[in-house]
């Protein structure tokens, strides 16, 4: 299989890994300065790292990435060797910055408000999990399932982790002996999970135009060209006027909309253009389907 390297795809590939690094930082702010120095478990190889290190003391990077380590061997044939090497690559970050961040970081923030320590690690935690997905990575662990989950069915990523983590995050009363710290936990776990959704959704909302011009030719031509959308054009008619008109649909990505808007504007000031937001694009440039085959049930079968 011959792999062809543009300046787009070298552009896009540094792009994920510039985010991923900002998001697996993210997540050690959360989890080492404001969960693990409070006794707050998360979810995921991080809460059995946590686990581990206040039962026997072993440092929680060391655990995280053995174990890591090990889900990634067995899940590199399902995930594909992409998604594992940005995953390697965020695992290998986070790593670093967990330690970084319990070696330079001696303060406890929010000693004497536990709830509030776990509100902000699990914005903080959520974010970073979000971001690395929607950067084509993951932190490991829970994530790695959920990712294999959801390549194949139409799942919310942050319900696949908040079913995978409850057992985890209740299995830290046999080391703390604290169920307020446990229903911590709990807290930390559903905020974590809001903020996954909501980061990757909104990697992937898209919105449709319908756009009037007579000079519909220059605007898809510029649309083509630069946010590399598609362009439909369609005969339509003015109902009042009667007169004959071509109309543009466009499928875009949502973050995609100022530019469109700009094209617009530069080409054609007096142009007619609808926006609307949709549930779901499913094709080339966008998400896939994933729906059950007869051919899969009746394997499974």
């Amino acid at each position: 299989m011959t792999v062809t390297i543009t300046k787009a795809s070298i552009g896009k590939e540094l792009r994920d890994y510039t985010m991923i690094t900002i998001a697996m930082v993210s997540y050690a702010i959360g989890w080492g300065i404001f969960l693990l120095p409070n006794n707050i478990t998360t979810g995921g190889v991080a809460g059995i790292s946590s686990i581990l290190f206040w039962a026997t003391g072993i440092p929680v990077q060391v655990s995280y990435f053995v174990i890591n380590g090990l889900l990634l061997a067995a899940a590199l044939r399902v995930l594909g060797w992409r998604f594992c090497v940005k995953t390697v690559f965020a695992v290998a970050t986070l790593t670093v910055s967990i330690s970084v961040v319990s070696s330079h970081y001696h303060a406890h923030l929010l000693a004497d408000q536990p709830f509030m320590a776990a509100i902000i690690g699990a914005v903080f935690c959520g974010c970073g999990v979000g971001l690395g997905l929607s950067s084509n990575g993951s932190t490991g662990g829970t994530d790695i399932i959920a990712a294999i989950i959801n390549k194949y069915r139409d799942v919310s990523l942050g319900r696949v982790i908040l079913i995978c983590d409850v057992i985890i995050i209740s299995s830290s009363y046999f080391v703390l002996h604290d169920w307020e710290k446990v229903i911590y936990g709990y807290v930390v776990l559903y905020v974590t999970a809001f903020c996954i959704d909501q980061v990757v959704e909104s990697a992937r909302r898209s919105v449709q135009f319908f756009i009037i011009s007579d000079k519909y030719e220059e605007i898809g031509q510029r649309i083509n060209r630069e946010p590399h959308r598609g362009c439909t054009v369609i005969d339509a008619q003015g109902f009042y006027s009667g007169k004959d008109v071509k109309m543009l649909f466009v499928l875009a990505k949502r973050r995609q909309s100022d530019m469109i808007f700009r094209i617009i504007n530069e080409v054609d000031p007096h142009a007619f253009v609808s926006q609307s937001a949709v549930i779901g694009v499913y094709g080339e440039g966008f998400d896939h389907f994933k729906v059950r085959t007869k051919k899969a049930i009746r394997n499974k079968d």
